[in-house]
């Protein structure tokens, strides 16, 4: 496949909104911005609205945008839910998914070629922004298994990589694997930033020359209003021009 993403480095708005109207803004008030070329989407806006109608809304407004769909999280059913997961994604528009593959390597590599029989990208995320997550912090997974998440994503074929912008030093360790021990040259896909307390300047000195930066609140709502509506245009223009030039500080 081609690149998900034509530029080197970017800021992608996670759209975690609740209405098509406040996904509308975000596209219009960023679609002019440098270095902002995708846009996240995810469940909240899906599960009320549907997969088409949203991938919809954002091509109606910016044919050119790059729509990234995050199951939160995808690739966690049996092997054989993959063909319809990538079907789903291609029907609707998609141009690349994100899967966490918490249910194996079985899933992992049948939902990963599933999407690439489909031309829709694949991103293979393992670590996560939160604490809780891995069994040294005291959660469900095993140390261990982001990195074989990520080992296993280049086997297939797999470029791009999600990784937590607010722990450098977790994509640097995932950077020199995939790099010394895949072969392989990655992208990273980051978020993490402003509300999660990570940083873009940090993430920048770790992650290489091609990574994209994921910011939900900390672009459409940067003043923290308690409603989006009120968020006035320039407030979201204005955020997402201040994290776009941290990408090359």
């Amino acid at each position: 496949m081609s690149k998900i993403i034509e530029l080197d480095k970017s800021v992608i708005p996670a759209c975690d909104v609740d209405t098509i109207y406040q996904l509308e803004r975000i596209v219009s008030n960023t679609k002019g911005v440098k270095y902002i070329k995708a846009y996240k989407i995810g469940f909240n806006l899906v599960f009320a609205h549907g997969l088409p109608g949203v991938v919809e809304a954002v091509k109606d407004i910016r044919s050119d945008a790059v729509v990234i769909y995050d199951h939160q999280k995808g690739g966690t059913d049996i092997p054989d839910m993959g063909k319809k997961f990538a079907n789903r994604m291609k029907e609707a528009g998609v141009d690349a998914a994100i899967l966490f593959p918490m249910a194996g390597p079985e899933t992992q590599k049948a939902w990963t070629e599933a999407l690439l029989e489909k031309d829709v990208g694949v991103l293979i995320g393992g670590e996560m922004t939160h604490k809780g997550y891995k069994h040294v912090d005291g959660g469900y997974i095993h140390d261990e298994a982001p990195e074989e998440m990520y080992v296993n994503g280049a086997e297939c074929g797999v470029t791009d990589f999600v990784v937590p912008g607010n722990k450098p030093e977790v994509i640097e360790l995932f950077r020199d694997i995939l790099i010394n021990e895949c072969g392989i040259d990655p992208v990273f896909y980051a978020p993490g930033f402003v509300a999660q307390l990570g940083k873009i300047t940090d993430a920048a000195k770790v992650a290489g020359d091609r990574w994209h930066a994921i910011a939900g609140r900390g672009i459409y709502n940067p003043n923290k209003k308690e409603n989006l509506d009120d968020v006035t245009s320039e407030e979201i223009t204005n955020a997402a021009k201040e994290l776009t030039s941290q990408l090359y500080v």
